[in-house]
């Protein structure tokens, strides 16, 4: 008997969880002087971006109560872009290919909020608390690598 004409079985619905296959969290080291920062990668372009380009190597800059250094990753603007700032969250500045970290108020922030430059995409979130970071001077050496 062909076995095309059998009745089929029905097969038992596979769970949402059985479906989604995920992939493990993608984690970075950030150093800056003699403080390290552990932080996770979002599902974001921009992350994607900077996980393709690491490790990553500059000098830190300080702009009010955050940490700011030049990469070679390029990137546009996304969705996740935005003005007012979390401390604990990590940003791209598009429009100077710049990593910044903010841990407090900038020159510019008004009372209450953290204010970045320009939108900024968020790429990433730090697992440490990041107040440490006020003690890098600026010209330290900074480092972005895998976990």
């Amino acid at each position: 008997m062909p076995t095309n004409l059998l009745p089929k079985r029905p097969t038992p619905p596979r769970s949402a969880k059985a479906r989604s296959v995920s992939a493990p969290a993608r984690r970075v080291l950030i150093k800056a002087g003699r403080i390290t920062i552990r932080a996770e990668l979002l599902d974001t372009a921009t992350a994607d971006r900077v996980w393709a380009a690491l490790p990553l190597y500059s000098t830190a800059e300080r702009w009010g109560q955050s940490i700011h250094f030049e990469t070679p990753v390029e990137t546009g603007r996304d969705r996740t872009a935005r003005v007012l700032a979390t401390p604990g969250e990590i940003y791209f500045w598009v429009e100077d290919d710049r990593i910044l970290i903010v841990f407090g108020p900038t020159p510019i922030s008004r009372p209450g909020e953290v204010r970045l430059p320009r939108p900024c995409n968020l790429w990433a979130k730090a697992l440490d608390d990041v107040t440490p970071l006020k003690d890098v001077a600026p010209g330290e050496k900074v480092s972005v690598t895998v976990a």
